[in-house]
Order: C-alpha cells, then structure tokens, then sequence
C-alpha cells in the first residue's frame, strides 16, 4: 500500500512538474526485481561476467594489439592473404573490404553522433537511394569478386583491392546510417524524430570524409595505417556492442528510458560481453577447423 501511495504521489509530481522529465529519470519500474535478483545484483553479474569474458579472451589470443585485432577480424572475416593489405610484411587484421566496412561505419556512427545525437527518423528517399545505390555496389563487388576465386568463371572486371576498400566503405556508412537511427529510437527518453541523415549536401560530405579516410589507407603510411587497422578491428565490436545493448534493452523491457550516455553503461557492457563471447565462440571453432591463427592463403 506505501509503494502504491509513493508511486501516486511520484505521477502527480511528475504531471504537475513536466521539467523534472528531463530532470529526474523516472526509473521506478527499472527497480523492481527480475527474475527474483535485485538490480544491484544485475550490475554485479554484468561487471563479473563481462571482465571473466574479458580476462578469457585476452589470455587464449595471439598478444599485442594487431594480435588482439587479428582475434577479432578472425571471427568475422576470412582475411586471405591477397585480398589484405600489409603493414610492412604483416597482414591487417581484416580483409580490404571489411577494412573499408567497419572503417567506414565507425566514421558514420561518429559523423551522425556529432551532427545529429539524438535524431532518430528514418532517413528520407533522397537519403535512401544513394545509400541503396552504395550496398548495390558491395554487393556486385562482392559477387564478381566470389567468382574470381574458382577458374574459368565468369567475371565482368578483374577484381582489385581498391575497390573493395571502396565498396566496404560504402558499405559501412550504410550500415551506420541505419543503425545510428535505430539505437536512438531505442534509448533516449526523448529522441529528436528528425531524420539523422536529413540532407544530400550532409549525405555527400559523409562520402566525402570517407573518401579521404581510403586516401589515407591507400598511401599505406605506417604510421597511419596501424591505428586505422586498430580501429576498423575496433569497429567489428562497436557494431555488435550497439546491437546487443539494445536486444538487452528490449529483453529486459527497458527501451526508451535514458537521458545520459552514462545511463546506458551497463547496457553497453553488457552489449560488449556477449560481443567478445560471440567473437571467442567463432575464433575457437575457426581455429578448430584450420589449427592456426593465420588467414585464408590463394
């Protein structure tokens, strides 16, 4: 009877007083025990579970940075020897192609985070078409690239690194563009429904920017190459970690409640536990096939 009166007077106050919504987070559901656990038990088990995880994987991959990236791109990505570029005589973590993808979704996730944080509508047709037009692109890439692999089929263009950097790329920013909207209409309390991606002219400095950001792998400087290299690697788990929390957020029926970035870290870390699980699920049975941590070689 005390809560139901305290939860009443919490409503009226709230209708009374319309700024403590952005004020105050009303989270008064979100403390109500799950499954019989406490949530200061929940946050317990995400932190236990996420640096088990963590401690797990670090010890049973390659060492080093580009050995720690080469774990990741080994999940997701065949990284034939031909179809990589080089640092020096080292092979990066992933593929050309999904070097360009992961690069460029990171720098759409970060482009649309700094021009359009909380905007979550769906991009318009004038936005749609020539983001349509880049996964065409991947994927006809893709294919006649697929095809080149088994002789005497037949292929439209010999296949070349550059353009896989480029159509991965492309690739990437459509995924960004996609994903960017999607988490915020997961999240935020009081998400902006204006388009994330609204204009051609935002739409092309993205390309833009993306392009430039392939210049820069193309010139094959070491010491630009090797935090790129870092950061596509970095990019694999970004992604997973944004689709995993808000899975977890519709699992535990908490969408739509937060009105920070720090609300969401146990979200976030939860999101990135079952990212590093499902990458040292798949480099185990990878590695259970091939018995070696190298890529595909042709």
């Amino acid at each position: 009877m005390a809560n139901h009166t305290l939860n009443n007077q919490v409503c009226q106050r709230r209708l009374c007083f319309p700024l403590l919504n952005h004020i105050i987070p009303f989270t008064m559901d979100g403390v109500k025990p799950r499954m019989g656990i406490q949530p200061q038990y929940w946050k317990f088990l995400v932190i236990l579970a996420f640096g088990l995880t963590l401690i797990a994987w670090l010890l049973n991959t390659p060492p080093g940075l580009l050995g720690k990236a080469d774990a990741i791109g080994y999940a997701v990505c065949h990284r034939i020897d031909l179809r990589s570029f080089y640092l020096g005589d080292r092979q990066l973590p992933l593929c050309t192609r999904c070097s360009g993808m992961y690069l460029g979704a990171v720098l759409g996730l970060a482009y649309q985070w700094i021009t359009a944080r909380r905007r979550a509508g769906i991009p318009s047709w004038k936005i749609i078409v020539p983001t349509s037009i880049l996964v065409f692109a991947f994927i006809f890439d893709g294919v006649n690239s697929f095809l080149n692999l088994f002789p005497g089929a037949p292929v439209l263009y010999q296949p070349h690194n550059t353009l896989r950097l480029l159509t991965g790329t492309g690739m990437g920013l459509a995924i960004a563009i996609l994903l960017f909207p999607a988490f915020n209409t997961s999240v935020w309390r009081d998400f902006d429904s204006r388009p994330a991606m609204s204009s051609l002219p935002s739409f092309f400095l993205l390309v833009l920017l993306a392009l430039g950001l392939d210049i820069l792998v193309l010139l094959n400087i070491p010491a630009v190459l090797y935090p790129l290299a870092l950061v596509s690697a970095g990019g694999v788990l970004v992604l997973l970690t944004l689709v995993y929390a808000m899975l977890l957020l519709v699992v535990f029926k908490a969408e739509n409640r937060y009105n920070q970035l720090s609300q969401l870290a146990f979200a976030l870390l939860g999101g990135l536990t079952i990212a590093l699980i499902q990458v040292g699920i798949l480099d185990i049975l990878r590695y259970l096939f091939t018995g070696t941590w190298d890529g595909f070689h042709i």
